[in-house]
């Protein structure tokens, strides 16, 4: 048995599919059984929720492998890093330890670091620092910046609106990787024991501005509308003020910043070469699959 926590986002949807396919049986974590409703009658849904020991305990008995999908990026106020991606995980790692599980896989983030500029990158660094010292055999994959949370972000506008807006420049490279292929290594990582003990960087094959990422969605979908941009000068002085009011909004300006002013950019060939049966996905197949219908 497979205990999936954040099953039923873009990534976690994902996963199971190629779990199923792959003959796994599979229970998701969700602290809402009605967003699991697409996931098929296979699947054992339990509801819980990662700030609760005793909801983890009980989904962890029985299964042999935990992957942790969870953020706490965004989402409804009380959500943070701090919650879900430090404090979550680590409940969940205790509760996979308790319960016998032999192995847990976590998504975690490139560039983790205990001293990043961004929550979120120091959250997934704690948690992989207690996943090691856990007894666990353990496998961290560190994706890049999700084609299709960016599709939504600055694509869909385009089609709803005919505008977006643009973080920064728009001229700095960033790194971008399809969920599709993230679901597939975590896929892979149930049953390929050469991956236990790695730390993988997940990218794609593309570093593209975000100037560029809007002119492969707008070439793909045939869409047009104005592009402007959020200068960097208003999202330093927005993010602390936001912070208050949504904690959300706060923590996409400073991502924002982030992604407009440090080096973003990775060839992520090279480590793809050795798992050549994981889709390397380009963008504009994402967007044709996602959004030009």
């Amino acid at each position: 048995m497979i205990l999936l926590a954040g099953g039923t986002g873009t990534l976690g949807t994902r996963i199971v599919g190629l779990l199923l396919d792959a003959g796994q049986q599979v229970r998701v974590l969700t602290r809402d059984p009605a967003r699991a409703s697409h996931l098929g009658a296979t699947v054992e849904v339990v509801p819980g929720d990662v700030s609760q020991s005793s909801d983890l305990a009980a989904a962890a008995e029985g299964v042999t492998t935990v992957i942790s999908a969870i953020h706490g990026f965004a989402g409804p106020r009380g959500t943070s890093p701090a919650r879900v991606d430090r404090d979550g995980n680590s409940r969940l790692i205790r509760a996979a330890r308790e319960a016998g599980a032999e192995h847990l896989v976590l998504v975690s983030v490139r560039d983790a670091a205990p001293d990043h500029p961004m929550d979120l990158m120091r959250m997934k660094f704690a948690a992989e620092q207690e996943l090691r010292r856990s007894g666990l055999a353990w496998t961290i994959l560190r994706p890049s910046a999700y084609m299709e949370t960016w599709c939504q972000v600055l694509g869909r506008p385009l089609l709803d609106r005919g505008k977006t807006m643009v973080f920064g420049s728009g001229r700095n490279p960033v790194n971008w990787v399809s969920a599709a292929d993230v679901a597939g290594f975590a896929a892979r990582c149930v049953t390929d024991p050469a991956m236990r003990g790695l730390v993988i960087d997940v990218g794609g094959p593309e570093n593209l501005t975000m100037g560029e990422f809007v002119e492969v969605f707008r070439n793909e979908t045939k869409s047009s509308g104005r592009v402007g941009r959020v200068p960097l000068l208003a999202m330093r002085a927005g993010a602390p003020l936001a912070r208050l009011a949504s904690p959300s909004l706060a923590r996409q300006m400073r991502a924002g910043i982030v992604m407009d002013t440090t080096v973003q950019a990775f060839d992520a060939a090279a480590g793809r070469r050795e798992y050549p049966s994981v889709p390397f996905t380009s963008l504009a197949e994402v967007v044709r699959r996602d959004f030009a219908s």
